[in-house]
């Protein structure tokens, strides 16, 4: 019988109903199918490795699975992309330029502009949500860093975390960087895991393979054929620099020789590869002032001593980072699918100078602009700490330079040591190499190029709706036939960059490139003029030859900018601005014993630049009650307050200075312990300790911790993850706190900045955006 007129939910089943299923024909829904055969897909991506950096790429360190993974793919030596972290992670899985993903800076902030929007917007396609709506399985394990500040938190709309853009599964960090050995928050799918301690041995690097493999497994164990997409993000090389101590002490002494002679070493491996054309040059070091790299012979003996143990950390970095793709590809080898699956291997930009000229023990020293000669931003401490869970440390700018071996300039900047890195992809059933192919392309590829790449080498089709919206069409172009073919040509022809003032403009083997000078102001550029072509390290500037090319690249520069929604132009101090609405995260809170840590963002702007008291309520405290009552931030920086032997005590962590003061005995009964800071010029706070709101006791003059310090949240009974003093946790532990703690209350007061300090955090600012 035919179904009736008035019927409704009937018009897309493909049987037949009447009125029993005597008389009627089922049908099925069924989900989409990738096409027979298609391949899986693995995509690498670690964080601020240099060109230079694995042994396919020139270097010494122990790479053996990407040297494995080279000799039978290929390594790509023109590929460029952006020259931070967000930006380029943005344009690898959506195939849009950055500042037209709205990417324009790092997902921090969101200074109110449509290519710094810092969060992908719904009319943006990502990769992921490709390749699902195609039939594959799709894991991100690793670094996110593609939402800002604001939504980091529990109770945020998580339209930008990785399982709203199209991964089924999520396991990482959603910040720009963490611990090694005490992540300061981890996701898993689409919430924070509470992690009260790590256990001992724990290695951010481990943990996320051992998810990735623990995903790949499940899924062959439930499906023996749907293709995968894992997108391995890790957090390695960002700083601060920690390794595993085998791995450290694998390249212990080995560079005794220095980041001069190391650079020339690797820079005669590469032309030994045939990564050059001949005639490639080096410039011997950075010479550019606020980029200068010192000579390495002009160095005391204690100074090499320490620098050469950030390099042993950074190649421990590595070297765990192999291993992990080792165990990886060794996964694929058992279920016999590595010939049919896609790996590449690739950095989001290149090695970074923020170590500075000598590097540091404490990392987030670095980036606070305190104006006073007596500021430590090196605080010392013992060099056998270095790459250990007790410092977060950072390399010298000298082992940047030689990371990015041979080319100039760092992360950041949109010269070549900044956005060239390195390359590999491997897919042996796929792309096999014939015997006079060597695997080595020298033409021009960009990061946008990989996402249609990728699809084409699948067989999919790109889709042009996301969500009923019309979707942003892709920037990038397909790079299949610079795979499969040795005299093929590129056929991304033009390419801009910008990056806080930096530019670039890349047309047809020519590329025009300017360094952001303050002085000159935001939209005045000095620029310089290479032929790439003859002359990849970009050391030989033809601006003045050939002003005509100058004029016309720099005008295809203002087209291409307004194109992709890069004007307007904003300031490094405009880069920090916040949403009017953001201002709610330092309305004041009350947090009740077993509540996870608080998120760092909230944290932070409870106490950032700003008079706040910290009121702990006891339901009356009985003699031998102790441990940590609150807890906020860790060994890079941070403070505590804790009963121990009778005895208040309030500990300070300023970027590694660590000081303490004794509020005294603790009576019976005492119900109310308060801590109230109170802003002093210079960035500086004074501490007032008060138990039931007598005999108040002081710590005065300590250095504020701003920026992204402190970098664990607020943990209330006992001190989470990281810990504020190494010694009080060598001592106890997390210190959990075994009396009746009824809550914590926190009350931002106003915040104090005086013209002097504004301008110090203006430099930190630039001191962030570089």
């Amino acid at each position: 019988m035919a179904v009736p007129s008035h019927a409704r939910g009937y018009d897309d089943f493909a049987g037949t109903a009447g009125r029993t299923t005597a008389d009627s024909t089922p049908d099925w829904l069924y989900p989409p199918t990738a096409p027979a055969g298609a391949p899986n897909i693995v995509v690498v991506l670690v964080d601020d490795m240099g060109f230079s950096d694995i042994a396919p790429f020139g270097s010494e360190i122990d790479t053996p699975t990407l040297s494995r993974l080279a000799a039978a793919g290929l390594r790509l030596t023109n590929f460029h992309t952006t020259p931070l972290c967000s930006p380029s992670r943005a344009a690898l899985l959506t195939g849009v330029n950055s500042h037209r993903a709205g990417f324009g800076f790092v997902a921090n902030a969101d200074p109110g502009y449509p290519g710094l929007r810092l969060e992908l917007a719904d009319d943006v396609l990502t990769l992921p949500e490709i390749l699902r709506a195609n039939g594959y399985a799709t894991y991100a394990v690793g670094k996110w860093h593609l939402v800002r500040d604001a939504t980091l938190h529990p109770a945020a709309p998580r339209d930008s975390w990785p399982t709203h853009r199209g991964f089924d599964r999520y396991y990482g960090s959603l910040e720009g960087l963490n611990s090694f050995y005490h992540p300061n928050q981890l996701v898993s799918d689409s919430s924070p895991v509470n992690i009260e301690e790590y256990p001992e041995g724990y290695y951010l690097t481990d943990d996320y393979t051992d998810r990735a493999i623990s995903y790949l497994k499940d899924l062959r164990a439930h499906d023996a054929t749907k293709p995968f997409f894992l997108y391995f993000a890790h957090t390695a090389m960002h700083g601060p620099l920690q390794a595993k101590p085998d791995d450290q002490a694998k390249y212990q002494g080995r560079y005794q020789e220095g980041w001069d002679r190391l650079r020339q070493t690797r820079f005669a491996a590469q032309l030994a590869q045939g990564l050059f054309p001949e005639g490639t040059q080096q410039k011997p070091r950075n010479t550019e002032p606020g980029y200068e790299a010192q000579e390495w012979d002009s160095l005391t003996p204690e100074q090499q001593s320490r620098f050469e143990r950030y390099m042993e950390v950074y190649a421990g970095m590595v070297d765990s980072i192999d291993q992990s793709l080792g165990r990886i590809v060794e996964t694929l080898e058992q279920f016999g699918e590595l010939d049919n699956t896609i790996i590449v291997f690739t950095s989001d930009n290149g090695g970074t100078a923020e170590g500075g000229p000598e590097g540091t023990r404490t990392y987030f020293a670095q980036f606070a602009q305190v104006d006073e000669p007596d500021f430590e931003r090196d605080v010392p401490h013992d060099d056998e700490l270095i790459g250990t869970a007790k410092l977060g440390v950072h390399y010298p700018r000298g082992w940047g330079q030689a990371s990015n071996t041979p080319f100039r300039f760092y992360k950041g900047q949109t010269f070549a040591g900044g956005v060239r890195v390195p390359f590999v992809l491997s897919w042996p059933k796929g792309l096999p190499r014939n015997g006079s192919d060597d695997g080595v392309r020298q033409e021009y590829v960009y990061i946008t190029d990989l996402t249609p790449t990728l699809l084409e080498l699948a067989g999919l089709q790109i889709p042009t709706v996301r969500n009923g919206l019309p979707a942003k069409d892709f920037d990038g172009v397909s790079a299949v036939e610079v795979l499969r073919d040795t005299a093929a040509v590129s056929e991304h022809v033009e390419q801009y960059s910008e990056m806080t003032g930096h530019r670039g403009f890349y047309r047809d083997g020519w590329k025009l490139l300017a360094l952001y000078e303050p002085e000159r102001g935001i939209d005045n550029p000095r620029w310089q003029l290479f032929d790439v072509r003859t002359d990849p390290t970009e050391l030989h500037d033809l601006s003045e030859q050939l002003p005509d090319k100058v004029a016309e690249l720099a005008a295809a520069w203002d087209e291409a900018a307004w194109h992709n929604t890069v004007f307007p132009l904003v300031t490094r101090q405009d880069l920090a601005r916040r949403r009017p609405e953001e201002s709610r995260f330092a309305d004041p809170v009350r947090i009740l014993p077993g509540t996870p840590t608080l998120e760092r963002y909230r944290s932070q702007r409870l106490i950032a630049y700003r008079d706040f008291t910290i009121t702990v309520t006891l339901a009356g405290y009985r003699r031998g009650d102790e441990g940590v009552l609150v807890a906020h931030g860790d060994t890079l920086g941070g403070y505590h307050l804790y009963a121990e032997h009778g005895h208040l005590i309030f500990g300070y962590n300023g970027y590694g200075n660590y000081a303490t003061v004794d509020a005294g005995e603790i009576p019976d009964g005492a119900t109310t312990l308060t801590v109230t800071a109170t802003v002093r010029p210079h960035l500086r706070w004074d501490f007032t300790i008060t138990i039931d709101a007598h005999d108040p006791t002081h710590l005065t003059d300590q250095v504020q911790l701003v920026g992204m310090s402190p970098w664990t949240g607020i943990s209330v009974g006992l001190d989470a993850r990281g810990p504020v003093s190494w010694q009080l946790h060598d001592r106890h532990g997390v210190y959990r706190y075994t009396g009746d703690l009824r809550a914590v209350e926190y009350r931002p007061g106003t915040i104090g900045v005086s013209e002097d300090d504004q301008r110090a955090l203006d430099s930190e600012a630039e001191l962030i955006a570089e």
